[in-house]
């Protein structure tokens, strides 16, 4: 997997600058000639670049141009025009701007200052054997169900408490979570935290569709209830215990940076679901998190 992730890398080297435009005159690196060189699906390369990588796709190949563009603004060989046309930018201006985003100096300034230009160094992906600990998993085949609750498009948070859900979920009535959880009648059992609709890059501060609900075979809703109907599929299921929140969103990233290279399945469209029980011994103490992560996956192909 790594190696031919580390080729749809080469491609993108490959198409950074006009000399390499296609037979229909396109500059735009495509996503799915990546996903085929990766010999998977668009969607799970998306997540597995930025899980990987730590940076949304669309960021690396913007930085990696600019980077080879900002080389040749410095050696002055042409002028700023040609090398805004050449890296893919309509004008002078929006060149200017991209420019100035990733190296904090517009390209005349770099060139008329000498100055100092940020760069965005050549990602490769190489197994490092760790491997100490060992990832609790199980794979479900589930028929269609529904997930039922309240609703609430919010932005999304890699580090810490996301201030946005939890006053969300403040904001939920004991009357109405009783509803709700009333409603729950299979795995996973009780109220749980559904992600869909996340922004392919999974940048921090994109929006996403979080549903605080539960999961329900019934095709019957009240009306002042959300309802999200999810397609029947398989679903890997992984267990977690420790610290809250860090301990759940780290099992996120060692989902797509430790279990699918070293398994045979990709992730697929669809919502991520997570139930999620938490203690705390004493007001003093840090609050614990017992967690399943339910991820949407299909079989990879060879």
């Amino acid at each position: 997997m790594l190696d031919r992730l580390n080729e749809a890398l080469e491609h993108i080297e490959s198409c950074l600058d006009e000399s390499q435009l296609d037979r229909h005159g396109d500059r735009q690196i495509d996503v799915a000639v990546l996903a085929r060189i990766a010999m998977t699906s668009e969607y799970h390369f998306r997540r597995m670049f930025s899980a990987l990588a730590g940076m949304p796709l669309s960021e690396y190949i913007r930085r990696r141009r600019l980077t080879v563009a900002g080389a040749e603004v410095l050696a002055g060989e042409r002028t700023l025009l040609e090398i805004a046309v050449r890296y893919g930018y309509g004008s002078g201006e929006a060149f200017a701007r991209a420019f100035r985003a990733v190296h904090g100096v517009g390209p005349g300034e770099a060139r008329r200052g000498g100055a100092s230009l940020r760069s965005q160094q050549r990602i490769s992906f190489r197994l490092v054997v760790e491997g100490r600990s060992s990832m609790r998993y199980r794979v479900v085949e589930k028929a269609e169900f529904r997930v039922a609750g309240k609703k609430v498009r919010a932005p999304l948070v890699h580090e810490g408490v996301n201030p946005a859900l939890a006053d969300f979920i403040r904001s939920i009535d004991q009357e109405t979570i009783g509803r709700i959880s009333a409603l729950s009648d299979q795995e996973p059992a009780g109220i749980v935290a559904v992600s869909d609709d996340l922004d392919p890059s999974r940048a921090e501060g994109t929006e996403f569709d979080y549903y605080h609900g539960v999961v329900t075979g019934s095709a019957s809703v009240p009306e002042d209830f959300d309802a999200l109907t999810v397609p029947a599929g398989a679903w890997a299921v992984f267990e977690s215990s420790g610290p809250f929140p860090q301990a759940l969103q780290h099992l996120w990233r060692d989902v797509f940076t430790q279990w699918f290279p070293s398994n045979p399945y990709r992730s697929r469209p669809g919502p991520e679901i997570l139930r999620v029980r938490v203690s705390q011994e004493t007001a003093d103490a840090e609050a614990q998190a017992d967690a399943e992560l339910w991820i949407p996956v299909a079989r990879a192909t060879a």
